[in-house]
């Protein structure tokens, strides 16, 4: 629940300027463990806007980079004070919710998010907006905007001379990336709520600046809230990449030419997708096509048993027929060697009455075939018989 709501705090910063930025340091506390895979009774994470750089937990006791550029500009002493820091942390939070162990029942959590954001001008100067801290205990804020009793106050001049460095050798690295492998941008439509409308999105994924321009053009003209537009904004995904999707509701009738476009000139951008007016189906359509699907198993099946039946019948009439016209001969005759025919033709045996000939049988067939037929015409089913 608290990091839910801290993503509702930093998008709501960030949505008010293109260029704000964020390092941010949050703490986590268990009052017990909790015996899952991933979850430490005790864990310290930065965020360098929204991407994790750093991590620490009471398993490993050990503060690791978790971006390329962080182990290859940060000395090991950087990492080894790091590590001394955390555990220090560690010590403090697990007393002060200790105090608090004994009157409480339950796994209960005590978090802690603090940092600075910043604005960077045209010309890349970052300029101090301001500063968070955040306390918490079990989803409930209990103290935010003032010194937090876990620790001294954060200092923001060194947040903010982090985070110039940080951004410097991040940037490098995220302009390289997205060279390297630019988003995919993909537009399609699916069912509307009202069957005479489609919704239209564009979905823009893969990328790493968050900072990211997307326009849905019908004809060329951007489309505004007051087409309806409307936007999820910038998700993770879980590769440490972003995404993000807009879209649009239209009328299935409409023949304009619809684009979206994705573009960030700071880290090279550009990507534009054309719709290919691919509709979908309506639930009309789509039932009548099961119905269809249906009525032709239920058909087939009606045939096969036909067919199985008069099979079972003629074999049995005829072993019938046969028996009663020659009661006393032996269903295997025995012929002598001597008198044997090269080719034993076979003996000629009439169909008594009521038992279906090979004519019979294929009428009986062709006539299931043409009702078959029939019923497929009736549900505009297409098939090809050859009677």
């Amino acid at each position: 629940m608290f990091f839910i709501m801290i993503h509702y705090v930093l998008v709501a910063i960030n949505t008010a300027s293109s260029e704000i930025h964020s390092l941010m340091h949050t703490c986590t506390v268990f009052s017990k463990p909790v015996n899952l895979t991933g979850i430490h009774e005790f864990t310290a994470i930065g965020l360098l806007d929204d991407r994790m750089i750093y991590y620490y937990d009471s398993t490993i006791q050990k503060k690791i980079p978790k971006q390329k550029w962080m182990k290859e500009i940060l000395e090991q002493e950087y990492w080894d004070k790091g590590t001394e820091f955390e555990k220090g942390e560690e010590k403090r939070f697990e007393t002060l919710i200790s105090q608090r162990r004994s009157s409480l029942k339950g796994i209960h959590v005590l978090q802690w998010l603090y940092g600075c954001f910043a604005e960077e001008d045209k010309n890349g100067t970052l300029q101090f907006k301001r500063s968070l801290d955040m306390f918490n205990f079990d989803g409930n804020v209990i103290q935010a905007g003032t010194p937090s009793p876990v620790t001294v106050p954060y200092n923001m001049k060194e947040c903010m001379d982090m985070m110039k460095t940080f951004l410097v050798y991040s940037t490098s690295e995220l302009i390289n990336a997205s060279i390297t492998k630019p988003p995919d941008v993909f537009m399609f439509a699916t069912r509307a709520k009202e069957k005479t409308n489609i919704v239209l999105t564009c979905l823009a994924t893969g990328f790493y600046p968050k900072n990211i321009t997307m326009e849905i053009k019908r004809n060329g003209r951007v489309l505004t809230a007051d087409d309806g537009l409307l936007s999820t904004g910038v998700r993770p995904n879980d590769d440490d990449t972003l995404q993000r999707r807009d879209h649009v509701e239209i009328l299935r009738t409409d023949s304009a030419n619809y684009t979206c476009r994705v573009t960030n000139k700071k880290f090279g951008i550009d990507a534009e997708k054309t719709w290919d007016r691919h509709l979908p189906l309506n639930d009309d359509a789509g039932g009548a096509i099961a119905v269809g699907v249906v009525v032709v198993g239920v058909v087939l099946l009606v045939l096969v048993f036909v067919l199985v039946v008069i099979v079972f019948k003629r074999n049995l009439c005829f072993s019938v027929g046969t028996s009663q016209e020659n009661p006393s001969v032996s269903s295997t005759p025995t012929i002598s060697s001597e008198n044997s025919p090269l080719i034993k033709l076979p003996r000629a045996v009439s169909s008594p009455r009521g038992i279906p000939n090979q004519v019979s049988i294929f009428l009986y067939f062709k006539i299931n075939l043409i009702t078959f037929c029939y019923v497929c015409n009736m549900f505009n089913i297409s098939v090809f018989v050859h009677l």
